[in-house]
């Protein structure tokens, strides 16, 4: 299966257990594979056959930004499924939250989760 990658993307958010995480909202970078078929785009050069990164891109940010959440597994559960549902040629995701000012006291690159959701085809 074929992938469309969205690396990197940062957001300023208010998940956290803590109090003080809701209230003053921290960064968070997150890293999606969308798991597509690309064959037909590549060979029509057709839009209409692929999925629009940037509008996947305003689902995450609408997620990230304007939803709370107290574990970022939530924040990622809640990122699969709105791009499963609004996307139909995506089949899987991978999505990985990275949460690097996270309040723990040690010197660390970042805490994250990563999850893979694909549809439930019925």
């Amino acid at each position: 299966m074929d992938k469309i990658l969205l690396n990197n993307l940062g957001f300023y958010g208010y998940h956290g257990v803590l109090k003080e995480e809701s209230v003053l909202g921290q960064k968070f970078f997150i890293d999606i594979e969308l798991y597509v078929d690309t064959k037909e785009a590549g060979q029509t050069d057709d839009m209409n056959k692929s999925v629009s990164y940037a509008e996947v891109y305003d689902v995450v940010k609408d997620v990230a930004e304007n939803k709370r959440f107290n574990l970022i597994e939530a924040l990622a559960e809640n990122i699969a499924a709105e791009v499963l549902e609004k996307f139909n040629l995506v089949e899987k995701i991978m999505v990985r939250i990275k949460k690097p000012e996270a309040p723990v006291n040690g010197i660390y690159d970042y805490f994250g989760v990563e999850i893979r959701r694909e549809k439930n085809h019925e």
